[in-house]
């Protein structure tokens, strides 16, 4: 409850302890236990502090993001490459630290097991879905995209049925857009698998399934790096999980690949 607090830093459900407690889905006296614990006499001088401008976000997020990167020594630019590829690491480790074989086997069941497969994204997240929905394509069928635009959306989720499968996918600063085709498509009965940064991103609470991937660092946007390495991990367990069926997929696609000679050795 605490790191869900920290991350509401200057929300409005943060103005009084009955929205707050709606908002983290616990009993108002939990979050008085909570201050008390770290050393506040009530909520409302915890409050003070979630709502001050030291902790609030500020709206220039992609401007502040990029302060190392405008800052860095333009005569060594191999210094900067070396440390953001070692922030990259470190976020990998993490992801890893974070993933159980059982987030990965029930993701694998849940998507493998499923008659269809659409994957959203937006922004940066178009990219990583558009990978993810790649990866997938080549061990299953019925596997695709949902259009970006909101008709089509709107379409694609009405094809849809209950049990079908849904992978959305953002970070903060959250796209307003996918939250709401989460919301949609887990209030419909569709089975929602969404991949994001944080235990509090407003994605999980219309979601069956959460895999976490941090994107800490000094990258001028949020890093992607830790979430393209989860889709490598995912496809690969898909694969794994699928065994013959996958083999089988594989061996199709080799031999139309060969029989449209698309790739030169």
């Amino acid at each position: 409850m605490l790191s869900q607090l920290i991350e509401l830093s200057g929300d409005q459900s943060l103005l009084s302890i009955s929205s707050l407690a709606r908002r983290l889905e616990v009993n108002p006296s939990t979050i008085s236990r909570l201050a008390r614990a770290l050393g506040y006499e009530r909520f409302g001088e915890l409050q003070s502090l979630l709502l001050s401008s030291r902790l609030t976000p500020t709206r220039s997020f992609y401007r502040q993001h990029a302060t190392a990167a405008l800052a860095a020594d333009k005569q060594d630019l191999h210094s900067q490459a070396r440390q953001l590829c070692g922030e990259h690491q470190h976020n990998i480790e993490r992801f890893l630290q974070g993933l159980s074989n059982d987030d990965l086997e029930t993701f694998a069941d849940t998507v493998m097991g499923a008659r269809r497969v659409r994957l959203h994204g937006v922004r940066q997240f178009h990219a990583f879905s558009s990978f993810l929905a790649y990866g997938l394509g080549m061990i299953r069928s019925d596997v695709g995209m949902l259009s970006d635009d909101s008709p089509g959306v709107a379409e694609g989720l009405a094809a849809m049925s209950a049990g079908d499968v849904l992978i959305a996918a953002s970070c903060k600063p959250y796209t307003r857009h996918v939250i709401e085709v989460c919301k949609a498509a887990h209030g419909n009965g569709i089975r929602t698998i969404v991949i994001t940064d944080f235990s509090s991103s407003p994605l999980v609470r219309h979601s069956d399934i959460v895999i976490l991937a941090p994107h800490e660092s000094s990258f001028i946007s949020n890093s992607m790096v830790a979430f393209l390495a989860a889709v490598e991990c995912l496809v690969n367990a898909c694969a794994t999980v699928a065994g013959d069926a996958a083999a089988q997929a594989l061996s199709r696609r080799d031999q139309l690949i060969d029989e449209l000679g698309i790739e030169m050795s």
